[in-house]
């Protein structure tokens, strides 16, 4: 059995002095993987071997029965199994081998074999189990584990030891040493029962251990919905759903298996080009063998009903493709309408809307498997522009729902099929993008302008590196060779970036380093060196202040530094003559640069805002200007260095960067708190190399920020993730996810 954590308690200690860190607690975790996975092996064999109530009735098939005492018998070789995959999804934050049950989308149903729907099916009998062992003890891991991870609030996905890690590397073991997968699927949940009550126990250990040594938990995230969207989240449920729907029927809807069979035709028996038979003896040929063919039997009379209603045909059953079609449809509104991120006078439109397309899914299963036929696009662009409006009160909002009430009554009249949606989302494409004509083409504006900062940017990091090789071994100060990487390399790229004829250096900026260099080293002290500084520091000082302001460098950051300089030239003229001006060039010498990266990058942030030309969100740009003061500078490093230790960890071992896990992607919605009060805005340009990013919301206002200030904003809670993923495709997901569910409780 796992040996219990020891906890640091006494009066006289202060816990926070031996604070684990996040590897320590990984660490800590995984070595008790050994022994958690040997109670479950002998947690198996008990109930093989036992009496009474222990003992389970359906371990005493002699497949299964002999499949656990063979697992008990080679339980060193499962251990090993067992720990290593677990290291691995550990420390790669388990999100690069996720499983299908995990990610179950609905699109990808068409695509998997029946090999990966019983191992999702498997998987997510398994996650049950445990999940309803430790839903008492995860959430405060949960909140201690976030705060390791450098967030303020909890991220139960980014917990690298949460329970579904164990459960994958569980049915990894159990894959490599049960081949067949009937006796597998009788004892992974067994297994994971077992499991979850085993890890139950180690995740209230681990909580008393980091709240033992003085770890603050994270805090919940206020007012936000699962999973940092506005959805509810609810699964949908339906009494036809559970006895009709299941992974693999939605699966063959999705393949198109339930489609009826196409009508035979006399044509499809002819040659496509009748130009092959132009011998009038081979078109006989072909008539006769046509008529030559077997005819089916006649079908034999049935009796009439005399009583039956007359001219009322009897109604055929309903095809399981077609009752499934529709339930399909059912669940995704049901959703639709349940989402709390969609407005109610949009849902009543939906409501309008869905007997077209219940028609529609009746003659055409495209609108399952085709994410780009007309309808579900209609529905997508629907629902996704929706999001720009928090209330009904927002301008624009009763212009795009005229414009949705306006196709709703268009549809009614209409023979429904895919070529009327498809005329359908042309004319809502052709009203929003005269609406959105303005707004687009400053977008485009701003865009080029970001795209040059990031170019500068990258450059910048090139020249950067060249110069802190020019200035390795010779005698500089800091503040000069922290000046060159950071605030001249943005100067020569911008130089070198806006030149149109090919030169290299168009306005000599990058050949000045060798001057600037040259002229405060303390080993540069030679005959004539006085002379040469007096002639050269002018000119000098007169291009290096024409290309900060080129680049529009802070005015502080700007007199600090030729404050500095002008000091070591004088002291450098003099030749050590002035006492005085000696010992305050030595002063700007020793002490600490002004120009690190914190400083520079901070600046960064604002001036690719300005650069970009657009309208910013009032309220953030202060917000950059008091994060550029020296107090919150420092605290601000502070942070940084947090962060950072978080991410790239302080050892070998530790988990990938936290920033790279929930990443953002272009059409993302979120909400970003100014001045008190939440403003919705959508991702609409990400630069190529995702360092800047451009958010827009409703009437065209937007805000453009680099990536620091992006992850700033979130670890702090200030921006929210409202949808990542289109509405109506979260909305089929959750079919699917029923699906999952009826199919598990099928299988129970």
């Amino acid at each position: 059995m796992a040996k219990p954590m020891k906890l640091r308690l006494g009066v006289a200690d202060d816990p926070t002095q031996l604070q684990p860190s996040l590897s320590d607690c990984l660490a800590a975790m995984l070595q008790q993987a050994g022994p958690l996975i040997t109670d479950v092996l002998k947690g198996l064999e008990t109930g093989v071997t036992a009496t009474g109530p222990r003992r389970v009735a359906a371990f005493q098939l002699p497949g299964v029965r002999s499949a656990i005492l063979a697992l008990q018998a080679d339980a060193d070789a499962i251990q090993e199994t067992f720990v290593r995959e677990l290291t691995r999804l550990v420390y790669e934050g388990g999100g690069k081998d996720q499983t299908v049950a995990e990610v179950l989308r609905f699109e990808d149903l068409q695509l998997f074999a029946d090999e990966e729907l019983d191992q999702s099916i498997e998987i997510a009998r398994a996650q049950q189990e445990v999940a309803l062992a430790v839903d008492d003890t995860l959430p405060g891991l949960d909140a201690l584990v976030s705060t390791m991870l450098g967030w303020r609030t909890i991220q139960p996905g980014l917990n690298p030891v949460r329970p579904d890690v164990f459960v994958r590397a569980l049915q990894f073991a159990l894959k490599q040493h049960v081949t067949d997968p009937q006796v597998r699927d009788a004892v992974i949940t067994p297994a994971a029962g077992l499991l979850g009550v085993n890890l139950r126990r180690l995740y209230r250990e681990l909580t008393d251990w980091l709240r033992s040594t003085g770890i603050e938990p994270a805090v919940p995230l206020g007012g936000r919905i699962d999973k940092s969207t506005g959805a509810s989240g609810k699964t949908v449920t339906d009494t036809a759903a559970k006895t009709l729907l299941t992974l693999d029927r939605l699966r063959k809807l999705l393949t198109g298996d339930f489609d009826p069979p196409k009508k035979a035709e006399f044509l499809h028996t002819v040659p496509a080009s009748m130009a092959l038979l132009q011998d009038l003896k081979k078109t006989d040929e072909l008539v006769k063998r046509l008529e030559q063919r077997a005819r089916p039997a006649p079908v034999p009379a049935q009796p009439v009903d005399m009583l039956a209603d007359v001219g009322r045909p009897a109604a055929a059953p309903p095809r399981i493709g077609a009752q499934l079609g529709e339930e399909v449809v059912q669940m995704m509104f049901d959703h639709l309408l349940d989402d709390r991120r969609l407005l109610p006078a949009l849902k009543r439109q939906l409501k309008a809307m869905e007997p077209a397309v219940h028609r529609l899914a009746k003659e055409d299963s495209r609108f399952f498997s085709d994410r780009t036929h007309p309808a579900r696009q209609v529905l997508d662009r629907i629902t996704q522009r929706s999001l720009a409006f928090q209330s009904e009160q927002d301008p624009g909002w009763q212009q795009f729902i005229a414009s949705i009430e306006s196709a709703s009554r268009w549809l009614e009249s209409k023979v429904v099929d895919a070529e009327t949606f498809g005329e359908l989302l042309d004319q809502l494409s052709a009203q929003w993008q005269d609406q959105d004509r303005g707004s687009k083409q400053k977008r485009e504006e701003a865009a080029k302008a970001l795209l040059h900062a990031e170019q500068r940017n990258l450059l910048a990091q090139k020249l950067a590196a060249e110069f802190l090789e020019l200035v390795e071994g010779l005698d500089v100060a800091d503040f000069v060779r922290d000046f060159l990487r950071n605030a001249w390399a943005q100067v020569v790229a911008d130089a070198q970036l806006s030149c149109t004829d090919g030169s290299s250096d168009p306005f000599g900026y990058r050949a000045l380093v060798d001057d600037l260099v040259w002229s405060v080293q303390k080993t540069s002290a030679q005959r004539g060196r006085a002379r040469r500084l007096v002639q050269m520091i002018p000119g000098l000082l007169q291009r290096m202040r024409e290309g900060l302001a080129r680049i529009h460098f802070p005015p502080e950051l700007t007199q600090r530094f030729f404050d500095h300089l002008i000091t070591l030239h004088k002291a450098a003229v003099q030749e050590g003559r002035d006492p005085g001006l000696q010992q305050a060039a030595d002063e700007a010498w020793e002490e600490e640069s002004q120009f690190s990266d914190s400083e520079v990058e901070m600046w960064l942030d604002g001036v690719e805002v300005q650069e970009s030309g657009y309208v910013d969100f009032p309220g953030l740009e202060t917000d950059l200007e008091h994060v550029a003061s020296p107090e919150a500078a420092q605290k601000e490093a502070a942070q940084r260095q947090q962060e950072q230790r978080a991410a790239e960890g302080e050892a070998a071992g530790d988990a990938e960067p936290v920033a790279q896990a929930d990443e953002l992607r272009v059409g993302t919605w979120v909400e970003i708190q100014i001045k008190g009060e939440w403003v919705r805005a959508q991702l609409t340009w990400c630069s190529p190399h995702a360092t800047l990013f451009m958010f827009t919301a409703v009437g065209g206002t937007a805000h453009s920020m680099s990536r620091r200030t992006l992850d700033r904003l979130r670890s702090t809670d200030h921006l929210r993730v409202v949808a990542d993923r289109p509405v109506v495709d979260e909305a089929l997901d959750q079919v699917a996810q029923a699906a999952l569910k009826n199919s598990l409780d099928k299988k129970a």
